[in-house]
């Protein structure tokens, strides 16, 4: 599908004379809007397990507890605590600047583009918009071409459920992204590769919009001499293989200690036909690869490696078996990239130290797992991700109390919960002085420094 300029300009233009009517501002305004946002997700809930069936084969319990119950959690929490968030905090005033009061407004930026991917099309599209409707924005939604049943979806919903002048969705591929990054939006947030992030950025900085960045990279996967191997591999496994390994926070490798890594691979196979069988691709529960493109990618992962399980592919069917790889090696090609699929590579480490050497020698990753005790302060204070899990993967994503998102290469900005809000918002310093008096030094002629330099010191 591919959207006219004019179009795509008009439809801006509109959200921008929107918003400046004020009406996006008020409490009434946002809650009533987080409302009708509710009530279209939780009345169309089959829809958007067929859209997502159609697209990546996902079971419904998987879009239920990945996507579904993860936005309406998000929406509930936001009408709660909305009306404390928006009111102004007060900040302490110094001494020397009485008699004044200081406080923090916050406002909306004003237009906002969400740029959402393709593993989690309606969960990584509506989670920020819940943000950008809470904190009084308009927006322009942009979803992915490569999960075309979910973007017809969200097409449908979005503009049966608002007015088009306040959220609009644009479909469309490379022509429709190139008006849209031309366009200076007041805020831009982003949810993709590293690469099309660097895109984003260098788009952005032509009108100095700030960006919210949510990228990716290779989280490692840390299995400590004292970790509990069972509980290890049933997690690990569980974290790798949900949505097929397409997952930005899925463990992308392990490190294994050399006394564990026999049991682990034992427990990992174990674990990985538990839940999906001998046969995978007969399993309703196992997803399938986006496309062909991404299929292929993965299978040249492959090609000179050591697969020791798995490595079974039906192009047709954009099947990939779950797989294990053993003896990989930081140079190898396999280690270059987020693997992004059910590939799950295999290293030893004998000292923890060669772990922490090999982490920061790389980008900073998404996330960080860490199956132990006895080196888990250590792994921390001595790394730097962007969220860390400790004997679990994945779950730190499910607490819409933490703050979510990357660092360095694999991104910038939180969101989640009040963090959603707040990224949502410009926080405004406000300082409300009295006229009854003035401090005389701060005018002209200055006369005695050193009283000056006593007062302020």
């Amino acid at each position: 599908m591919v959207v006219e300029k004019e179009i795509i300009l008009g439809k801006v233009s509109a959200q921008r004379k929107f918003f400046a009517t004020g009406k996006t501002k008020s409490y009434d305004f946002r809650r009533r809007q987080l409302q009708k946002l509710l009530a279209m997700v939780q009345n169309n809930e089959e829809k958007i397990y067929q859209a997502l069936w159609k697209d990546l084969h996902k079971p419904e319990a998987e879009v239920f507890l990945t996507e579904i119950s993860v936005v309406i959690t998000e929406i509930k929490y936001h009408l709660k605590h909305l009306k404390s968030w928006m009111k102004p905090s007060k900040i302490s005033t110094p001494y020397y600047l009485l008699p004044a009061a200081s406080y923090l407004h916050k406002e909306p930026f004003g237009c906002a583009l969400i740029v959402a991917p393709w593993n989690y099309p309606f969960q990584l599209m509506i989670n920020p918009l819940v943000g950008a409707i809470s904190a009084g924005n308009c927006s322009i939604l942009r979803p992915s071409p490569f999960t075309p049943n979910v973007s017809a979806l969200l097409a449908e919903l979005i503009s049966t459920t608002f007015e088009e002048e306040y959220i609009a969705l644009i479909e469309g591929s490379k022509e429709e992204n190139t008006v849209l990054m031309e366009e200076p939006f007041d805020f831009i947030f982003f949810t993709g590769s590293p690469g099309f992030g660097k895109a984003i950025m260098r788009a952005a900085a032509e009108h100095l919009t700030p960006v919210v960045l949510e990228l990716g990279g290779k989280s490692p996967c840390i299995v400590d001499a004292d970790a509990d191997v069972q509980a290890a591999a049933r997690r690990i496994v569980w974290g790798k293989l949900v949505n097929a390994g397409q997952t930005c926070i899925a463990p992308d490798y392990v490190m294994i200690h050399s006394s564990k890594k026999a049991a682990f691979i034992e427990a990992a196979i174990f674990y990985i036909e538990k839940f999906y069988g001998k046969e995978p691709q007969t399993s309703p529960d196992y997803p399938r690869i986006v496309h062909e493109g991404a299929l292929r990618r993965l299978l040249g992962y492959l090609e000179d490696a050591k697969v020791i399980y798995g490595g079974d592919y039906d192009i047709e069917d954009r099947y990939l078996s779950p797989t294990l790889v053993d003896e990989v090696r930081g140079e190898d090609f396999i280690m270059r990239e987020e693997i992004f699929g059910p590939i799950l590579p295999l290293l030893v480490f004998d000292q923890i130290e060669e772990v922490v050497q090999f982490i920061n020698e790389r980008h900073k990753p998404l996330a960080l797992y860490y199956f132990g005790t006895q080196n888990s302060e250590y792994i921390v204070s001595n790394t730097s991700s962007g969220g860390v899990c400790i004997n679990d993967v994945i779950m730190h994503i499910a607490n819409h109390k933490l703050p979510f998102g990357g660092v360095g290469n694999s991104g910038m900005g939180k969101y989640h919960g009040k963090n959603s809000f707040d990224c949502f918002s410009h926080q405004r310093s406000i300082m409300k002085t009295k006229t009854w008096f003035d401090i005389p030094m701060k005018f002209a002629p200055y006369g005695n420094i050193s009283l000056l330099k006593r007062l302020l010191g």
